[in-house]
């Protein structure tokens, strides 16, 4: 979120909006598929988040993805203790282990 625009808590975020996470700008040196996933993990409540990974897998989005030390957002989540709804949503829909 930017840091000009106010935080709004309790929005709905509809289909549109979320599926809009596929066309955020992607840094040329990063993988976009990893990117536009820990983007959208950063950004959405872990229900909107399930939501994006249905379109990214859609979309023909990457499970897999990796960032440039090597791990995927599944690797990464297991670090963080607040995690768990999202970290189900990722087997869900079959992020490598």
């Amino acid at each position: 979120m930017s840091r000009t625009q106010p935080a709004r808590f309790g929005e709905a975020w509809d289909d549109e909006r979320i599926a809009g996470w596929m066309n955020i700008p992607v840094p040329t040196d990063e993988d976009p598929d990893f990117f536009r996933l820990w983007r959208a993990y950063q950004s959405m409540r872990a229900y909107d988040f399930e939501r994006f990974v249905q379109i990214f897998l859609e979309r023909g989005g990457r499970m897999d993805a990796r960032n440039k030390q090597g791990e995927t957002l599944y690797t990464i989540l297991r670090r963080h203790p607040m995690a768990t709804d999202f970290l189900h949503v990722l087997e869900d829909a079959g992020c490598p282990l």
